[in-house]
């Protein structure tokens, strides 16, 4: 949590670095939290090892920056940008690197190997964990770094995330419909839902005018928001139907549940319904502001694109409502819940529909925000 507060309030290259490794050593510890587990404790070294890999990418490229502008504060690196007075290829090769490591971060493809892998080796409270405020976290230093930092060179880094989220639509929803296992697909779900938080980064430029540049990245925040309340309730329900020597995580795991528990098959129907972005959940409204965005740009066919694979997104989900709702339970034991996590799930939930059907006030406050920081 410190690391991410440090990566969120920084405006210094080295003080973003410090709070990016601060969180990350502390995800890959958590990650190997289970030192017997073999799946585990190969997830911790591949996060580990792919994740010193992108830290080197995004500090060689700030080292770059550096040294094409002088500077290490995020504010006097825009200034020397956008006076036009810096080397440009020094830039543009700085800017690759740093666009890599963020996209790491992210779990964009091409560097989402280590996503599905980690997911699902990972305890459920940890992958809980690593699907909910790290991703807002590397949001908001994607708009120190591109936004505050580089705005000025929007058309070089806007076309570099056009290719990542077009490959992370593709590739995240192709890949999840053959997975039987729920931590997997919801880890391929989250490389596409990536995908739609850059499709908002990279709209907010349009030419040489950033008019759009408030509305673009305000539903890129929305949708980050959304992803993270809606993921924090899925893997929270998958927590919470665990038990001492069973993890339910296959999606055959499912079977049955409105028989044994209707609450919960309501909920995580909900859950996968805003994922979907059915309406009136709040994945709809997410959905719908970020292509918005992406239409104003005049990308009809990057609009298309993007709602051609939500239809193939649509297909993995409502499979997991048919199991719930369709299939006989092969497990027929009674479930045995807490108050309180009942209590935080039904919230969840509320907070899923009531944001959808009144989207309004968050979306106004990402606004306000995105304004204010553009402002600044």
């Amino acid at each position: 949590m410190l690391g991410q507060m440090v990566m969120i309030s920084a405006n210094n290259f080295l003080t973003i670095y410090l709070g990016l490794e601060l969180m990350s050593l502390s995800l890959y510890a958590l990650v190997a939290l289970r030192r017997d587990d073999a799946k585990a404790t190969e997830a911790a070294m591949k996060y580990f090892i792919l994740g010193a890999l992108a830290s080197g990418f995004l500090l060689y490229g700030m080292s770059m920056l550096y040294g094409a502008t002088g500077s290490l504060d995020i504010s006097e690196v825009a200034k020397k940008i956008g006076s036009g007075s810096v080397n440009p290829s020094i830039l543009t090769f700085g800017l690759v690197f740093v666009v890599a490591g963020l996209a790491f971060k992210l779990g964009a493809v091409p560097f989402h190997m280590w996503v599905p892998d980690v997911y699902q080796g990972a305890p459920t409270g940890v992958t809980l964990l690593l699907g909910g405020a790290p991703k807002l976290a590397t949001f908001a230093i994607c708009v120190r770094l591109l936004v505050e930092g580089m705005l000025p060179m929007a058309f070089d880094w806007q076309q570099m995330l056009m290719i990542l989220a077009v490959l992370s639509l593709a590739i995240g929803n192709l890949t999840a419909i053959a997975q039987t296992n729920l931590k997997r697909m919801l880890a391929y779900s989250t490389i596409a839902q990536m995908g739609f938080v850059l499709l908002g980064l990279m709209a907010g430029v349009v030419g040489q005018s950033p008019a759009n540049a408030a509305a673009a990245y305000s539903s890129a925040m929305y949708y980050a928001i959304t992803y993270v309340l809606t993921t924090v309730g899925t893997f929270g329900l998958i927590m919470v139907l665990a038990r001492q020597g069973f993890e339910a995580e296959e999606i055959d795991d499912f079977k049955g549940l409105s028989k044994r528990s209707p609450a919960y098959a309501v909920l995580m129907s909900l859950l996968v319904f805003s994922l979907a972005g059915v309406p009136p959940m709040m994945g709809f409204a997410a959905k719908f502001a970020v292509l918005q965005s992406v239409l104003t740009t005049g990308a009809v066919w990057l609009t298309v694109f993007a709602v051609m694979f939500s239809l193939v997104g649509a297909f993995y989900y409502i499979r997991i409502v048919k199991v719930m709702w369709f299939d006989e339970p092969t497990d027929t034991s009674p479930l045995v819940v807490e108050g309180d996590k009942n209590l935080v799930l039904a919230l969840n939930g509320v907070a899923v529909v009531v944001l959808g059907m009144i989207p309004g006030p968050l979306l106004n406050a990402c606004m306000s925000a995105m304004s204010k920081t553009l402002a600044s």
